[in-house]
């Protein structure tokens, strides 16, 4: 299992520095990982660094509270594309999800997608935020609006993801969308279990040390 190939190597955090991007970026390139996930105001120093390099840019886009107005989301979408970055990672409305407004929730979500066109979109339905009907409701809008992926988590909210949540999301969504697992996992033995369930990619700031327990495993 060539794990390193389906970790979004992420650094959210407000207080992300310069150096600490320049370290996430050339620890990508190492591990050979998918992609950096980070803010959109480092995409210009991810790009440089990762120029000639198999490592993506991924950003977030509505994060992490996914409660701003759409065309926001549809800006910030078109303007981290410009500046480089090759997916997006949007935060559902989720009080609009939780009020049954399934019109708005759809229009948010479509609008992203339409607006960055083949550019892989994840939405992020923050899974600790709703019931198991919430996250069925979530995954079948995220399907009806042509999202790529249905991701967990923020990793900014109560907690991250579940093993029972990825089963009622690939249930739902079937081969029809791929799904990220994000949130609070940190070991090589629970990255492999949400695979083996079938997780497409997993974001994590712990990439390093998954790897590294797989390969002293190996």
């Amino acid at each position: 299992m060539e794990l390193n190939k389906y970790i979004d190597h992420t650094l959210l955090k407000s207080t992300a520095t310069e150096r600490d991007i320049i370290d996430l970026c050339n620890e990508a390139k190492k591990h050979k990982f998918f992609s950096v996930c980070i803010n959109s105001s480092y995409i210009p120093l991810a790009k440089q660094l990762l120029k000639g390099s198999s490592v993506k840019i991924c950003t977030v886009v509505g994060f992490p509270l996914g409660a701003t107005a759409t065309s926001t989301k549809v800006f910030e979408a078109k303007q981290a594309i410009e500046a480089g970055a090759q997916e997006i990672d949007m935060v559902i409305n989720i009080g609009f999800l939780r009020s049954k407004n399934y019109v708005e929730v759809f229009k948010d979500i479509s609008d992203v997608k339409l607006a960055i066109g083949k550019i892989p979109l994840k939405v992020i339905i923050e899974i600790s935020e709703l019931s198991k009907n919430d996250i069925v409701k979530a995954c079948e809008i995220c399907l009806d609006a042509k999202a790529d992926f249905v991701k967990t988590s923020t990793g900014f909210s109560k907690s991250g993801a579940t093993l029972t949540a990825v089963k009622i999301m690939k249930k739902t969504v079937k081969d029809r969308a791929k799904i990220k697992a994000s949130g609070g996992i940190g070991d090589f033995e629970t990255a492999k279990k949400y695979i083996e369930i079938g997780v497409d990619r997993i974001g994590t700031s712990k990439g390093v040390a998954i790897v590294s327990e797989q390969m002293s495993e190996a």
